[in-house]
């Protein structure tokens, strides 16, 4: 009995780090290409590319938020 309950007990933590990766993947990526997508809205000065890069920069912020807490746990994970 304990032995099944330590093992559901790892099989559920080490499923909920793995999506927990993916998640912050896909968060990275998803960074990238609303920083890319601004820089190329930004080197067109028409009103419909200003317009884009402000609906752009509401993606950005909370992004860059979800970077920094990414980037704080990996941190806090590698020192002891």
């Amino acid at each position: 009995m304990v032995t099944t309950v330590t093992t559901v007990t790892t099989i559920t933590t080490l499923a909920a780090m793995g999506l927990t990766a993916v998640i912050g993947i896909v968060a990275i990526v998803s960074l990238i290409a609303f920083l890319v997508l601004k820089e190329l809205v930004s080197a067109n000065s028409s009103g419909s590319s200003l317009r884009i890069g402000k609906f752009v920069n509401v993606g950005i912020w909370p992004l860059v938020i979800v970077f920094g807490v990414f980037i704080a746990i990996r941190i806090t994970e590698v020192l002891p």
